[in-house]
């Protein structure tokens, strides 16, 4: 993965009203790199992308996006970024050919007719080309929104939840594309509710109302947030939640299956919290890893959402 930086940007920040919606946002996303955009509804990951892709002009902060001035440069940055937004957002009374071909036009692509069956072919549309949009399942409207946000060989592709509502082969289809992409070079950011795609990327940010809470390599991330986790399995889980509820050490029990993941950030309070539990001989106790999925629990725990009463 190249060092050269395809977006680098410090205290981008965005108010509507008298609310913060992005709050001070930094980020460095290395050429190539499939960079996961992780946090809670509301959070301000779509305006963080539309500021980065030119569609919004930030009120502070400073920084480049593919060696454009985010703030001077957004027609330029626009020209060389494909966004593939979360709601469907092409022509459902064309076909898929139309669409592309529309597209092509807006981008002034050359050898059009060429890009397009290039792009049909590519993405396994080929033999729906004269399908139209608005007929199409879920995975299938999926494949056409990314046939059209490539179809100017864009050097960074900004997907804003693209997998949302979308059945796991056309996720895992999907994945198959982006890891693709990126190994030819292409720049992914992607947003995403989902651990095991957040799983699939090199690098995670955390976002919550606004602000950005971590960020790192995703092997690192749980490291980095400091949690010791232990897995209780065996009968009465439900009562053994409760139980373990203010426990010392215990800072978050979540449900994992069928398993308990208990965990905190205090790693010889919590030991001793669950041997007073292993005495009972009522479940099975086992120290893991902490993953993703905890810490993405425990940061939102902290989190402070900028839009309720009690953060006006």
């Amino acid at each position: 993965m190249s060092e050269e930086r395809v977006i680098d940007v410090r205290g981008l920040t965005k108010r509507f009203g008298d609310k913060t919606v992005v709050d001070h946002f930094d980020i460095a996303v290395p050429k190539g790199a499939i960079y996961g955009f992780l946090g809670p509804n509301g959070s301000g990951k779509t305006t963080t992308i539309r500021m980065l892709c030119g569609l919004l002009l930030p009120d502070e902060g400073e920084g480049q996006c593919l060696g454009f001035d985010v703030r001077r440069d957004a027609g330029k940055i626009k020209a060389e970024v494909g966004y593939m937004t979360q709601k469907f957002s092409l022509y459902e009374d064309l076909t898929i050919r139309e669409n592309l071909d529309f597209v092509a036009r807006m981008y002034g692509v050359k050898n059009r007719k060429s890009r397009v069956d290039g792009a049909l072919a590519d993405l396994g549309l080929a033999d729906r080309a004269g399908q139209l949009a608005g007929t199409l399942s879920g995975g299938w409207k999926q494949r056409l929104a990314l046939a059209a946000c490539l179809i100017h060989d864009p050097k960074l592709l900004l997907l804003d939840e693209p997998t949302a509502g979308v059945d796991p082969k056309a996720r895992r289809d999907f994945w198959d594309e982006i890891r693709r992409l990126s190994k030819a070079g292409v720049t992914v950011l992607v947003s995403t509710h989902y651990m095991d795609e957040a799983i699939q990327c090199d690098f995670i940010t955390y976002i919550a109302y606004g602000k950005k809470l971590i960020d790192g390599r995703a092997t690192e991330i749980p490291t980095m947030v400091g949690l010791t986790t232990w897995r209780a399995e065996g009968p009465e889980l439900v009562a053994l939640e409760e139980q373990l509820k203010g426990q010392p050490g215990v800072d978050q029990v979540a449900r994992f299956g069928s398993a308990l993941h208990v965990s905190g950030t205090d790693a010889v309070a919590l030991a001793a919290t669950v041997a007073k539990f292993q005495k009972t001989k009522r479940q099975r106790w086992s120290e893991v890893p902490a993953g993703l999925e905890e810490a993405f629990i425990y940061l939102m725990a902290g989190a402070r959402d900028n839009f309720s009463r009690d953060a006006a």
